[in-house]
């Protein structure tokens, strides 16, 4: 068992505790209305922060989107935190899983199409992470609409690649589970998108619980590469060492009589074509 399957359960818990906690802190300085308040106005006499009691008066300004709970202080720090932090594991689980494929199998269009996407969303993460909403919107809306389609993306390839190296029933199930995952990342985001554009204040609301739904199910997507990743070794880094390219590691015969026939071939080329 490999300790690097601890880094895609870390992302996930890290994330998810994360968000709840940037929200937590919004709600307790009333920055944003509760997720189980449907009730809206179209104004308030008092500002959301400036009133007091249960019964709170709220506006769409209040609607607890994931973007809206990290926006004003001090919650919006430790959401600019998370997304960046975030960010780097995305990173890193990306490209693991890009050089896992490649040593146990090999590269193709899907392994290469998932890295890019992977690293694309990572960048819109960040741009999610460090232009608040309320302050430089254009930047924060052009970063959720690089982070979301991306992800969605970057999803659905893994899961069409996980059925395409499955051998075993195991590996079978992981792609199922990948695929119902995928499933219901995709309906989350439709519906997001969908009632995000909606003058209702109630489907509004629903907008923000599917946002909600769809960040979740991401972030839980990715910790079930903790399968892959604990069998993971020293050869996976060697691959990147290597710059990506299918070469030989101990224990595998057939890519050492790959190698070898290689390497005797080069021995034969003439000295002025090795020269060049």
């Amino acid at each position: 068992m490999s300790l690097w399957m601890i880094l895609p359960i870390s992302l996930p818990v890290f994330t998810i505790t994360g968000i709840w906690v940037v929200y937590a802190m919004a709600l307790y300085n009333q920055h944003v209305c509760p997720v189980d308040n449907w009730l809206y106005n179209q104004s308030c006499e008092d500002r959301l922060p400036s009133q007091r009691g249960a019964v709170l008066c709220c506006t769409l300004d209040n609607v607890p989107l994931i973007s809206k709970c990290g926006t004003l202080p001090p919650e919006s720090c430790f959401f600019s935190l998370i997304c960046s932090t975030g960010s780097f594991m995305v990173i890193m689980i990306g490209l693991l899983r890009y050089a896992h494929v490649i040593e146990k199998h090999q590269n193709c269009i899907l392994n290469t199409a998932g890295l890019s996407t992977c690293w694309i969303c990572a960048a819109g993460l960040i741009m999610v992470g460090n232009f608040q909403v309320d302050f430089a919107k254009v930047l924060h809306y052009v970063g959720a609409g690089v982070a979301f389609p991306t992800s969605m993306l970057f999803v659905c390839l893994q899961s069409a690649l996980t059925y395409r190296l499955a051998k075993t029933q195991g590996e079978y199930n992981v792609g199922h589970l990948r695929l119902g995952m995928s499933l219901l990342a995709l309906v989350s985001l439709v519906l997001s998108g969908v009632f995000f554009v909606q003058e209702s204040f109630a489907l509004q609301h629903a907008s923000a619980i599917f946002e909600w739904l769809f960040c979740m199910t991401i972030m839980l997507f990715y910790g079930t590469f903790a399968f892959e990743f604990g069998g993971m070794s020293g050869d996976t880094l060697m691959v990147l060492a290597r710059g990506g390219g299918v070469k030989s590691f101990p224990g595998s015969d057939h890519k050492s009589e790959e190698s070898g026939s290689a390497n005797h071939h080069h021995t034969h080329q003439p000295e002025g074509l090795s020269i060049l």
